[in-house]
Order: structure tokens, then C-alpha cells, then sequence
């Protein structure tokens, strides 16, 4: 699993985001700007060990991904329901689950989801919004 970025120059720096994480920062050049996105990521998932690869690609498209499918769908669950001011019980209710551990436990990577369950976890978090799952060549 990768998503996807932009990298695009702004006056004498490079700015770098990965919208559906809202993670934004910049750079000197666009390989800082590939290093400062990778940091940033992998100081606000905060977890021992936890690394992230950019993927760079043509014009100002790039992808990040991570080995730590877990903390990555985690991570991305978190900033989904921290962007729409939910909380877990929330999510949770949404989801028609009597308990919001049903929902934490993918938020704290104790489980990955399938695709399926991706979807009605987004879903829950964002009903207005789809997300789009593109294909992409590895390089």
C-alpha cells in the first residue's frame, strides 16, 4: 500500500505533502523536501523501528509506503478521524459497534484491514468523501 504526493516548487523552496495523511513540510531541494516528508511521517506515526520509503515519480507525483502495513493503515485511520473531529466512540457508533475497541484496534495497528474493511473503516470516518485506489509500478 503507497500514497500518493506532490512535490512542487514555491519561490526558492520545495513543498512536499501527502494530502490524505495532511502531512505538509518542505525542503531545500526536492530530495530534502523527499527526506522532510519521510520524517515527518515517521515522527508523527511514532513507533520504534518505523520507516518510510518515498517512491518519486514523474513531474511532481511521488508515493510513500512503509514495510509496517499496520502502523501505516493505523496512522492513516487516526489522521482521517482526527481531521473530522471524531472520536473513537464515535467512529465506533458509525460503525454499529457496541464497543470502540472494535474500531481502536485497527487505529492502533493491532490489525491490518482488508480492503473491504478499509473501506467501511473510511467510510465511517469520511461517508462524503471516496477514496481512490490507483495502480502504480514499482521501481
Amino acid at each position: 500500500m503507497r500514497f500518493a504526493g506532490r512535490v512542487f516548487k514555491v519561490g526558492k523552496y520545495w513543498a512536499i505533502e501527502v494530502p490524505i495523511l495532511s502531512v505538509v513540510t518542505q525542503g531545500h531541494t526536492k530530495k530534502e523536501a523527499y527526506e522532510m516528508i519521510a520524517d515527518a511521517i515517521e515522527s508523527l506515526v511514532n513507533k520504534e523501528g518505523f520507516k518510510v520509503e518515498v517512491f518519486p515519480q514523474k513531474g511532481d507525483y511521488f508515493e510513500i509506503g512503509s514495510s509496517d502495513l499496520a502502523a501505516l493503515s493505523a496512522f492513516l485511520l487516526r489522521r482521517q478521524r482526527m481531521k473530522r473531529g471524531l472520536t473513537l466512540a464515535e467512529v465506533a457508533k458509525r460503525l454499529g459497534a457496541k464497543s470502540h475497541n472494535t474500531y481502536a484496534r485497527y487505529e492502533q495497528g493491532k490489525s491490518i484491514p482488508t480492503i473491504e474493511k478499509l473501506n467501511q473503516l473510511l467510510s465511517a470516518l469520511s461517508p462524503d468523501i471516496d477514496f481512490v485506489l490507483m495502480e502504480s509500478h514499482q521501481h
